[in-house]
């Protein structure tokens, strides 16, 4: 986890995250799914970000939403094409 960003600091950059994800992908879930897609694409937006060389999620700024809400997107489109683009 990244010194200074709390259980809930995540939980909200998941969230909204998430949500703007899902928006721009048109994608459908629940509040739950919505907060699990954002968590785990701001983890797999910083591991990419960090071995591309861009740095990983250093708190909550915009760099770090914008990082978790690509990392989010590209979860949601894996999960689409893993489930059938249903």
């Amino acid at each position: 986890m990244v010194p200074g960003m709390g259980l809930a600091s995540w939980i909200l950059m998941g969230l909204l995250a998430g949500a703007v994800a899902r928006y721009l992908t048109s994608g459908s879930g629940g509040c739950l799914l919505t907060v699990g897609v954002g968590v785990l694409g701001a983890l797999a937006g910083g591991v990419l970000s960090t071995a591309l060389g861009f740095g990983g999620l250093s708190g909550f700024d915009i760099r770090s939403f914008v990082i978790a809400t690509l990392g989010a997107i590209l979860l949601l489109l894996v999960l689409r094409l893993l489930r059938g683009g249903r």
